[in-house]
């Protein structure tokens, strides 16, 4: 699962009632161990069909175990909140009813014998699921129906499921743990209309004559619980294939024109993930399915990965890039890391998830080159490092409230970082060889860490449990100094890095140590593992720059004490992206020094886009010298740079020349087909000409826009729109994929909403994305509400702030 959403990352986890969460402290001494394996999971049948009215689902199934090794005559499966119609055991072609005893949890059915290891048993169970009744958190009922009633304008009516970590068993009893591995068929029963997806291959579809069809799904692999999918609608079916297997796009029918601009390059990811891991695509086919409301931004459901309704873009959106593509890879290397080898606990998520997000690095460095991945990495580096509790939790983490708990920056971010650094530490060839070792063992298995390790000491011949136990098993990160004391009497420097008394504690890591001295470079392998580590290093002509951490892969927090020149000789000798990145951040630091702004005006045209970005939002534009000086570059990248992102950005930029007459220019790529240009030229507009953008921003809104155009347009809409266009803003408002980040601002302008219908109507929208979308609660809860009616309050208007009152009171 990829719980990081494009644009807007935000992670949902609510707490369940159920025997899974533990919120009080208690869990801090409570052992999650591997789940004991009583009865194996063998097959699985599933023959279902769904009342749209009440969304229910109705199953039968047929599931086939046997006992792990001891004996035993009963039988555990989770099965939360449904109807138990009837339980029995097929014995030569019939059925025999069983005793059980149901909790609304956990189903517990006494076998009619005690069953050795070498029997097999096939239980069968016709239930009801009801998961719109389900006692369960909205991101935990497994199974979704999205419009059932076809009663939302401009909702498609879907289903679908989402089973990680353990919600499938909210539409099936199972037993639902990431260790046990089940072959599949799912046999479905819905309206002509719809198409379905599920797991493994297509093998037959039967037309009822009643307006109904029987598509039957078979899995002859076996995988995990949580990965079981059902998927479906009115879809649009876009073929594409991969070395004779179906790879194929589920799409609603607006963008069946740019499915394959948007998933296109799967097969190529394809053919670079196997060469990589030397471990051929495992699964029959591989697809890929968009759906609405998605309760996170990607599942990787075997053979059927399901995305949020982000990943659709049309051609204009596509031109400033396909912003889904990390998802795409990231979830396709989940196809070797998490569904052919699983973790073997919620413990041990990190395998499946570091894996993950490593694929995405993996993909962009072949793809696209070292800046676009060393970037990615960064990134992810800032976004562990950004929340200090994070530093407190290991990547392995057998303690914890709530599995929920464990999808977060440690398991994805620092995980992805760490991987990189085991492959720095023992070398390319070892470090794929590795992964194949890994996969090859562990294939159609569960895995824990040490799986991993084994794999990779074997391949290179060193003892690893230092790196094991230090990134995997310990918690945080080194917090260090770098100082540099030179002798030039002696002819020499003494680098010292000093871990500090607030890290963790002391860690051991190799670090290659450049030295350049004009164009000659001296590199240096040296470990660090003291709370102070002195490295002496002599020279002729003193150094121009020492580089610690040369490759900069550590995971770390630094302190580096080099002067200004340094840095500018790291940018223009050292020259990988953090080396660009430290020195364009030290020059920002020192703009006025005359040094400093020349780095800054030649990494305005830095090669890669990224860093043309970074340099332009750390400008100080208070400073005349500075405006002076970059008004003539900025002017060029908007006229001249092929990147939208920059010359985006570059726009924004001349809105703090208000003297300067840019009106028109703002105006004239208003209408540039790129959607983030064109927003950022509306709220440019919107700085130095408030009317005419509103004006502009009025007349958008009767077009059909995405993303980063319609967003803009609509905030500027809501600060200083009217009354009179309060049915427009509402409307454009709801289609927004993302309002949850301008919720504030739709508060703001009902807040001048005097008219009582259109008042209720907007509170009415807040109230249900409140109640219908996690994304909302958690993110503003209903602060904005309160804040409202607040507002309300204190201008006389009780009965606005009463109806606010009353709908708070029943939430």
């Amino acid at each position: 699962m990829k719980n990081s959403v494009l644009l807007l990352v935000i992670c949902i986890h609510t707490i369940c009632t159920s025997a899974q969460s533990d919120k009080s402290t208690n869990w801090k001494n409570t052992y999650r161990e591997s789940y004991p394996l009583v009865n194996d999971l063998i097959h699985t049948k599933l023959e279902v069909s769904f009342d749209f009215n009440s969304s229910y689902l109705y199953g039968k199934e047929w599931i086939t175990l046997k006992p792990h090794f001891y004996r035993t005559d009963s039988l555990s499966l989770d099965a939360k909140q449904m109807d138990i119609i009837r339980v029995a055991i097929l014995k030569n072609g019939e059925l025999m009813s069983l005793p059980y005893v149901y909790d609304g949890w956990h189903l517990k059915i006494k076998l009619d014998k005690r069953y050795n290891a070498t029997e097999k048993y096939t239980v069968y169970i016709n239930y009801v699921s009801k998961p719109k009744q389900a006692k369960l958190p909205e991101d935990r009922r497994g199974l979704y129906f999205i419009n059932p009633k076809g009663d939302q304008k401009d909702v498609p009516i879907q289903i679908w499921t989402d089973g990680e970590t353990e919600n499938n068993s909210v539409w099936f009893p199972t037993i639902d743990k990431p260790d046990q591995k089940s072959t599949e068929e799912m046999i479905l029963t819905v309206p002509d209309k719809y198409l379905t997806l599920s797991n493994g291959a297509l093998i037959s579809q039967i037309a009822n004559g009643n307006g109904t069809r029987t598509d039957h799904w078979k899995m002859d692999l076996p995988h995990a619980p949580y990965l079981f999918f059902i998927g479906i609608g009115d879809f649009a079916l876009i073929r594409d294939e991969y070395k004779g297997k179906e790879v194929n796009y589920y799409v609603e029918k607006e963008y069946a024109s740019t499915a394959r601009k948007i998933f296109g390059l799967t097969p190529d990811m394809m053919a670079y993930f196997e060469k990589i891991t030397g471990v051929p695509f495992p699964w029959p086919k591989y697809s890929q399915i968009v759906v609405r409301d998605f309760t996170s931004t990607a599942m990787e459901n075997t053979t059927a990965t399901a995305h949020g309704e982000g990943a659709q873009q049309d051609s204009r959106e596509l031109l400033d890039g396909n912003r889904w593509e990390n998802n795409i890879a990231h979830e396709l290397f989940h196809q070797w890391f998490g569904d052919l080898v699983t973790c073997k606990s919620w413990s041990n998520v990190t395998l499946n998830e570091s894996f993950a997000r490593y694929g995405e690095y993996l993909w962009l460095e072949h793809q696209y080159g070292p800046d676009a991945a060393s970037e990615e990495g960064y990134n992810q580096l800032r976004a562990y490092l950004s929340n200090p509790e994070n530093g407190t939790k290991p990547l392995v983490r057998y303690y914890y409230a709530d599995q929920e708990d464990l999808f977060d920056d440690v398991s994805y971010n620092k995980g992805g970082l760490i991987i990189n650094m085991l492959r720095k530490a023992v070398g390319d060839s070892a470090f794929f060889q590795g992964l194949h070792l890994y996969l090859i063992k562990n294939k159609f298995k569960a895995a824990e860490v040490d799986q991993l390790r084994m794999a990779m000491e074997e391949v290179s011949g060193r003892d690893l449990n230092w790196f094991f136990n230090q990134w995997y098993l310990g918690s945080g990160h080194p917090k260090v100094e770098i100082d540099y004391l030179y002798d030039d009497l002696a002819k020499k420097v003494v680098v010292v890095l000093s871990q500090k008394r607030d890290s963790n504690h002391l860690f051991r890591i190799p670090i290659n140590i450049d030295i350049y001295s004009g164009p000659l470079k001296q590199r240096y392998h040296v470990w660090i593992g003291d709370k102070n580590d002195s490295f002496s290093f002599p020279y002729s002509i003193k150094p121009d720059l020492i580089n610690v951490d040369a490759d900069k892969i550590v995971v770390w927090e630094k302190t580096d004490h080099k002067m200004l020149e340094n840095y500018i000789f790291q940018y223009f000798h050292a020259g990988n992206y953090v080396d660009r990145r430290e020195a364009i951040a030290a020059c920002l630091k020192n703009q006025t020094n005359p040094l400093a702004l020349n780095l800054l005006k030649k990494s305005l045209s830095d090669q890669y886009e990224g860093l043309r970005e970074f340099t332009m939002r750390g400008l100080n534009f208070k400073n005349d010298t500075i405006r002076a000086v970059m008004e003539p570059i900025l002017l060029n990248l908007v006229k001249n740079d092929l990147n939208s992102a920059v010359k985006a950005e570059a726009i924004e930029l001349l809105a703090n020349y208000p003297k300067k007459g840019y009106e028109k220019l703002f105006l004239t790529n208003l209408n540039d087909s790129s959607y983030v240009i064109a927003g950022a030229s509306l709220h440019a507009l919107s700085i130095l000409d408030t009317l005419t953008a509103y004006r502009e921003a009025l007349k958008l809104a009767t077009q059909k826009s995405k993303w980063a155009l319609s967003n803009v347009d609509v905030v500027i809409l809501l600060k200083y729109g009217t009354e009179d266009d309060f049915d427009l803003i509402s409307e454009k408002y709801t289609l927004l994929s993302f309002r949850i980040r301008i919720a504030r601002n739709f508060g703001d302008y009902l807040s001048r909403v005097q008219n009582p219908e259109k008042f209720k109507k907007g509170i009415d929208i807040l109230v249900n994305q409140w109640e219908n979308y996690p994304l909302f609660r958690a993110a503003i809860d209903n602060q904005v509400l309160i804040s409202l009616m607040e507002k309300k309050q204190g201008v006389g208007q009780k009965a606005q702030a009463d109806y606010i009152k009353d709908k708070l009171s029943k939430m």
